[in-house]
């Protein structure tokens, strides 16, 4: 006999976390951050035919203190490389960083000294989502997927502990000019 059958009906049991998560969930706010050509399809989704207001993303926010997810569209040159890390810094905890593009994920086809060879070099990257420029309905699918992955995120201090070891994890990761693959 659990705890469940001593309790009246309608009574609801969950933990902090599950609430917390659940109305993380459902009121992104992303970061204004357009690069390159991804924005424009960034821009479409929060038009009215693919409506991200369904999903609690009302909103773009211009400022990085009232935002907590950063869509990372295009590609980041070497000289955008300080300021998107600025702005990701100046975001308020808990924030997540959804790379947009096959150029944010890994540098597309700018295989070049310019060119940041993947976003995650610089932040850390929560959801990757690929494609040259990646539909719209492929941004909600990544924001949904995402969606589940804040609903199960843990906070406080052991949420420090995970952003600090993908951080760094993400930071010392070998550059793609150093790795080794079958074109070489």
């Amino acid at each position: 006999m659990g705890i469940e059958e001593k309790l009246p009906s309608g009574v609801l049991l969950t933990t902090v976390e599950g609430v917390a998560g659940y109305m993380r969930k459902a009121s992104f706010w992303p970061a204004t951050f357009g690069l390159a050509c991804c924005a424009i399809e960034m821009m479409t989704t929060g038009g009215p035919r693919y409506d991200l207001a369904r999903y609690g993303m009302e909103v773009f926010r211009a400022s990085p203190r009232q935002a907590d997810l950063m869509i990372v569209a295009g590609r980041v040159s070497q000289k955008m490389a300080p300021v998107l890390r600025q702005i990701y810094d100046q975001m308020a905890e808990p924030k997540w960083v959804l790379a947009m593009g096959v150029c944010a994920s890994s540098g597309g086809m700018f295989n070049n000294y310019a060119i940041v060879q993947g976003v995650d070099h610089v932040v850390p990257v929560d959801m990757y989502l690929p494609g040259c420029p990646p539909r719209p309905e492929m941004l909600v699918d990544a924001i949904l997927k995402l969606h589940e992955q804040v609903q199960h995120t843990k906070f406080g201090a052991q949420r420090a502990a995970q952003v600090t070891a993908l951080e760094t994890a993400a930071l010392g990761a070998t550059p793609t000019e150093e790795q080794k693959g079958l074109l070489r």
